[in-house]
């Protein structure tokens, strides 16, 4: 199967979501929405294991993963409001899911492994990974190797020997069904076709090959992303060099560039993806001002503080400059609805969710600009992010805070400049002075919480893409390019010890203070 390229959609600016971290709570509900899938009755018991040397180990609790992946399992979306009562919802349904810490030595920080256990007596084991800002790969099924993200629909058909494998293929090709791709997987003598397509596969025909003497089991699985994947998928550049080329030949502004890359890549027209973008600039506006009128939530660090910006501005008490404190304000109100449960987008990921729309929306409001300048500011960061989510990651766990709070100032950093109506080489070019500033930052959450010193971040995150905004459009070298600085941060992430990425085990988390907290939230 080729790789499939990023989508803003999908990798970037999404998923909306609620919960303190999209790697954990959105991702681990994508996973259970998946799994529940794989069994016909009704999920009775599901047993899930964490590696001790992940991250999941020690975060699954504080960071949401349980309430996120038990959601999944009943079939909740991300911003579903019950997701913060799953694990009890659960329980009154009728549905056992425990948590185990087990050395399997995982490959990746994020693995879950789980045993699904219907009231057919259908027992599925399987292995999956939340890769970083709510994306997800399925990478075991029944010993199977599999790749399935929730990009497409998944006909997966277990078959008895490999003799049969063929005849099963041509007798669905026969159907005249469109296949984007068939990959097959080998377990002893066993085979599991996986049919990927635009489509799912009729009833009549699940019904068919199921009842074919070789075929041992047929699991059908709906995607669970924004935008799907297709065979032959055409993009027009794939990173920031390439794309300034595009745009130069076009005469395209940055913000345009991203409408063209979304078209090609979701198989959407250009007005779609501006109004798609549209909405979802509406639902963090929304949030803001949601989370500046006060939020209410017991189990956090930190209460609502984001209408002291404003009281205290209001006294003449703070530093000047307007627009920065009116992205302070925004970019903490953002960050207290993400903690109170509230409804908020991962940009680029739920630990980050403050600092690229806090900066985008502040600043529009301050300047007073209108929705759609906030919209072509968005795709222009979307864009910038897009090269990250090719190139490097958005999960802590594997690259620190600088792949989550340092990618969403980067990114801002390219929507300011599009806001300021600057060229599109400009917003690369201050994206690029924003990264080159936080290369090498930390995950350090304390109480497992992803508050303290996220907060911290994030307003840094909107303070380092203004400065570096400001540079960008007054002529400042970024001496070295974007698509260098991305790479050179992905190897520095991988640099960092385990203890500094998200695991709870070093920096602030392990504090005296931090330790106490931790003690008297638990």
């Amino acid at each position: 199967m080729d790789k499939q390229p990023a989508s803003i959609f999908n990798d970037v600016i999404g998923p909306v979501m609620r919960g303190p971290s999209s790697s954990h709570v959105a991702a681990a509900a994508r996973i259970g929405k998946l799994g529940r899938q794989m069994v016909k009755g009704n999920l009775k018991e599901v047993i899930v294991e964490f590696d001790p040397k992940g991250s999941l180990a020690t975060t699954y609790h504080g960071h949401g993963s349980d309430m996120g992946l038990v959601g999944g399992l009943l079939d909740y979306e991300p911003q579903d409001s019950r997701l913060t009562n799953s694990v009890a919802i659960a329980r009154e349904e009728g549905l056992d899911v425990s948590f185990h810490v087990v050395d399997y030595e995982a490959d990746h920080p994020n693995t879950y492994k789980m045993t699904l256990i219907s009231d057919r007596g259908e027992k599925v084991q399987t292995t999956s990974i939340s890769t970083g800002g709510g994306m997800i790969q399925y990478e075991d099924i029944e010993g199977f190797e599999v790749n399935i993200a929730g990009d497409f629909y998944e006909s997966l058909i277990f078959i008895k020997d490999s003799m049969c494998a063929d005849e099963i293929v041509k007798y669905i090709e026969n159907k005249e069904y469109e296949i984007d791709y068939i990959n097959k997987s080998l377990k002893d003598e066993k085979v599991l076709i996986n049919i990927k397509g635009a489509k799912p596969l009729s009833n009549k025909i699940v019904e068919e090959i199921e009842g074919k003497e070789e075929v041992l089991n047929v699991m059908s699985l709906s995607p669970v992303l924004p935008i799907m994947s297709r065979k032959n998928c055409e993009v027009p550049f794939i990173n920031a060099e390439e794309m300034l080329k595009v745009g130069k030949e076009k005469n395209l502004k940055l913000w345009e560039l991203a409408v063209l890359y979304e078209s090609a890549r979701g198989n959407i027209s250009e007005e779609e993806v501006f109004e798609k973008m549209k909405e979802i600039v509406t639902l963090m506006d929304q949030s803001i001002e949601s989370g500046l009128k006060g939020t209410d939530y017991e189990d956090r660090i930190l209460g609502p503080q984001s209408h002291k910006i404003e009281e205290t501005q209001r006294a003449g008490k703070l530093v000047p400059g307007n627009v920065l404190n009116r992205v302070i304000s925004s970019i903490t109100s953002m960050m207290e609805v993400k903690s109170s449960m509230g409804v908020i987008v991962a940009a680029p990921t739920a630990g980050s969710c403050g600092g690229l729309p806090g900066t985008i929306i502040g600043a529009t409001r301050e300047l007073g600009l209108s929705i759609e300048d906030a919209t072509r500011a968005m795709l222009a960061a979307g864009i910038i992010g897009l090269f990250i989510a090719e190139h490097a990651t958005f999960a802590a766990e594997v690259g620190g805070c600088q792949v989550e709070c340092g990618a969403g100032s980067g990114m801002a950093a390219g929507g300011l400049v599009e806001l300021m109506a600057g060229s599109a080489t400009e917003g690369v070019d201050a994206a690029s002075i924003a990264l080159q500033n936080i290369m090498g930052m930390v995950c350090d959450p304390v109480a497992d919480r992803v508050e303290v010193p996220c907060l911290g971040k994030n307003v840094m995150a909107g303070a380092n893409a203004i400065a570096c905004a400001n540079m960008a459009l007054a002529g400042f070298d970024k001496v070295i390019p974007l698509d260098e600085t991305i790479e050179s941060m992905y190897k520095v992430g991988h640099m960092l010890p385990s203890e500094l990425r998200c695991t709870g085990y070093g920096g602030l988390s392990i504090t005296k203070t931090a330790q106490r907290i931790y003690k008297d939230m638990n």
